[in-house]
């Protein structure tokens, strides 16, 4: 007889899947020219590949076996299809990809551009249908000046429908411009700007924000990474789902302030954690020793933590640290912290925080490799003059009221910790860190080996059913 709260499993064992999720392929587009599959055989085909990864975001997923199958029948090579992805699926998964011993890579659905280190990739974004005359009338309505300076972005699922976009806009809108997607890192060429992994052809003596933006597709990730990068712009989007456009500064405005707010969190922090959210993405081991040292000079301690993807409850094992700072794509790094027991910033707010050389203005940096040494937006930490006035001057955080005296260090990295602590009675030596001594200090330090101090025992058989109800448990 069951009883309230109890079950006999049978409403879990019948649990049907649930339906594919928005963004995947409709039954109305042929699989062959969604996934572009003559396109991708022949990649692989002109590269000689042997081993190839298929990597598919989780709405594609359903058809990745088809995928797969149809792409060895016309190749002759052997496909790995690769799933649930350690980041963000728009980053190519290298690290999975070299389990597998994949001499070049195929990625399907949305994707950050970022250029990769090791593998040959191809990306296949899923030719998705625009109606490009509602699109068109949507942009006559939202810019009736047929003077207007306007930037034309798309998803990259819409790319390929920008060029019949062109050809109905270009004859009445002589001043508009058309990006074009800069796939591998491509480099820009002579007479043309990059950013944000799109190739722009601006008119001389023409800045970008001297144009307002219009930007095919929906609401998401991709479009909330332009609004901040390109905050100098106005911006309005057209959504093929609705069929609509719209302005859409106000919540950009809404996005800047609110990520100004975890800047003076930033400030205020003494332990800051650098979490590794990608291991593929060009230049990431560089900006890992960047931030260390903008931490250093900043008088902050810093921790480097290495997880796949981020959930409220991983980062809240790390009870000292502060803030954590994301190293990840353009598109993964502006991660919404609100369920976080701490802030999440990303690389160019943390140096906002500790640079004083860098000023909050409109260019908003959201690529890490603009931070570097050499890139777009690098800005040199200043040097510590010994002898010119008293040093940095005090300021006072915006939500604490609190004295913050800042610290500019222009020495080498210290040496690492000499401190010597006894570890067993033997009086063996260890060098104990910082890190270390936090983990002392917890009353709980999680589970230990004590290797040669449990006893063997012979395995036996465990017991068989569901927590619920297992069989050897009597039911009333």
């Amino acid at each position: 007889m069951a009883t309230l709260f109890s079950s006999d499993g049978a409403a879990v064992v019948q649990r049907a899947l649930p339906e594919p999720r928005a963004g995947g392929r409709s039954p109305a587009e042929p699989l062959q020219d969604f996934y572009e599959l003559e396109r991708a055989a022949a990649f692989v085909r002109a590269g000689g590949f042997q081993r190839v990864a298929l990597q598919f975001p989780d709405e594609l997923l359903v058809d990745s076996a088809t995928v797969a199958a149809k792409m060895e029948e016309a190749t002759g090579a052997s496909m790995y299809i690769l799933g649930d992805t350690s980041y963000g699926s728009c980053c190519v998964d290298e690290v999975a990809a070299e389990h597998v011993g994949a001499e070049a890579l195929v990625h399907y659905g949305p994707a950050c551009l970022s250029p990769c280190r090791k593998l040959p990739v191809l990306h296949v974004f899923g030719r998705r249908a625009l109606d490009t005359e509602r699109c068109a009338g949507a942009f006559r309505e939202l810019y009736p000046d047929r003077q207007s300076h306007v930037v034309v972005l798309s998803e990259v699922a819409y790319a390929h429908a920008l060029g019949e976009l062109e050809q109905l806009l270009c004859p009445e809108y002589p001043h508009v411009v058309f990006s074009r997607l800069a796939c591998a890192g491509a480099p820009a060429g002579p007479g043309l700007v990059q950013q944000s992994g799109r190739l722009l052809a601006l008119e001389a003596q023409r800045g970008l924000q001297d144009y307002a933006v219009f930007y095919v597709g929906a609401e998401g990730l991709a479009l909330t990474n332009f609004l901040l990068s390109w905050n100098c712009c106005r911006f309005s989007s057209f959504d093929p789902a609705t069929g609509h456009g719209r302005h859409e500064q106000l919540g950009g405005n809404r996005a800047l302030r609110r990520r100004l707010y975890l800047v003076e969190r930033a400030r205020d922090a003494r332990v800051v954690g650098i979490v590794v959210g990608t291991l593929a993405v060009a230049g990431y081991l560089s900006l890992l020793e960047h931030l260390r040292d903008v931490l250093r000079r900043a008088g902050k301690r810093s921790y480097t933590l290495a997880m796949g993807k981020l959930s409220p409850a991983k980062l809240a094992n790390f009870l000292e640290v502060d803030v954590f700072v994301l190293v990840a794509c353009p598109q993964n790094s502006l991660l919404d912290s609100k369920d976080f027991h701490r802030p999440v910033v990303t690389p160019y707010e943390l140096e906002l925080a500790c640079n004083p050389a860098r000023q909050w203005g409109s260019l908003y940096v959201t690529d890490f490799r603009d931070l570097l040494p050499g890139g777009r937006a690098h800005v040199s930490f200043p040097e510590a003059s010994p002898g010119e006035g008293d040093g940095p001057v005090p300021d006072v955080s915006l939500i604490t009221g609190e004295l913050r005296a800042p610290a500019v260090s222009s020495s080498p990295a210290p040496a690492p910790s000499s401190a010597l602590a006894c570890r067993s009675p033997a009086l063996a030596l260890a060098e104990i860190g910082p890190a270390a001594s936090l983990l002392q200090a917890r009353s709980w330090r999680g589970l230990e080996q004590q290797l040669g101090q449990t006893p063997v025992t012979k395995a036996v058989p465990g017991r068989r059913g569901i927590a619920i109800a297992y069989e050897d448990e009597a039911r009333e």
